[in-house]
């Protein structure tokens, strides 16, 4: 989501993005790179921890996909995709694809292409534990002060259908959840899935409230029109889900949660 002018820097970027490009979309074979996007501070689903490694459900799925492309694990580099960032990365050739809490929308769908579904999950809140005010999404409209992540979907429903809240937008979820330890707002807003991982880093300090308010469809986003490689990781996607892997990946990163597994989405075929 940013752009560079002026010749000499236009230059200069141009000559970085070049070999990028060539790795983030390079083939499996021999020594070649794929760069793939996730989430690096999201607990259960795209998480980089002290030792450099990324782990999550998000990083197994992008894991799995990348061997059925042709891809070791140690021939991934990894690269952050906040929210704000995905369809630029993607546009511009910095990586290959992105697993990163991903919400399928049709604006989206304008810009980049999905495979998947892979998730299907809900927006929720979370808040102090010590809250009793905030129950549910009908309960944010007296001011509260809300906190999502700038260029989300959880962000944008909270501006068309919730008007009377004060909407406070972050870079990160990790952001927005130091806020609420600290009191500076009263309730964070994303996807279920997302906030029970930071509820289960913390125990005892957050907790879910209400029921979930939206059906968010998360899937692999990537270069618009690139045809061959969505159904090559709908392929990968049908595969994972239908071999037991997809299960086991949701069970070791989102069962420590407390949410149970669903029954995997049927991938979208358009």
């Amino acid at each position: 989501m940013s752009s560079i002018s002026k010749r000499v820097v236009g230059a200069v970027a141009l000559a970085i993005a070049l070999p990028l490009a060539a790795t983030a979309c390079g083939g499996g074979d021999g020594g070649d790179k794929v760069v793939i996007g996730t989430k690096f501070d999201q607990p259960g689903l795209g998480l980089k921890n002290p030792d450099g490694t990324l782990s999550g459900f998000d990083v197994d799925v992008a894991k799995y996909v990348a061997n059925e492309l042709g891809y070791s694990e140690d021939q991934i580099e990894w690269k952050e995709a906040p929210s704000g960032q995905r369809e630029t990365l993607i546009q511009n050739d910095q990586v290959k694809f992105i697993a990163a809490t991903y919400s399928i929308t049709d604006a989206r769908k304008e810009k980049v292409d999905f495979a998947g579904p892979y998730l299907i999950t809900g927006q929720s809140l979370l808040v102090r534990n010590d809250n009793t005010d905030i129950t549910g999404a009908a309960s944010l409209q007296n001011n509260k002060k809300l906190c999502s992540v700038t260029g989300s979907t959880p962000a944008q429903r909270i501006k068309d259908e919730y008007p009377g809240v004060q909407l406070q937008q972050y870079d990160t979820y990790s952001a927005c959840v130091e806020a609420l330890k600290n009191g500076a707002i009263d309730a964070v807003t994303t996807d279920e899935t997302i906030l029970a991982g930071y509820a289960a880093q913390t125990p005892g300090a957050f907790k879910l409230v209400g029921e979930p308010f939206s059906e968010e469809r998360y899937g692999i986003g990537l270069k618009k029109g690139d045809t061959d490689l969505r159904n090559k990781i709908n392929d990968a996607i049908e595969k994972m889900e239908s071999s037991g892997a997809w299960k086991e990946a949701f069970d070791k990163n989102l069962g420590p949660a407390g949410i149970t597994a669903p029954t995997p989405p049927q991938v979208d075929r358009y």
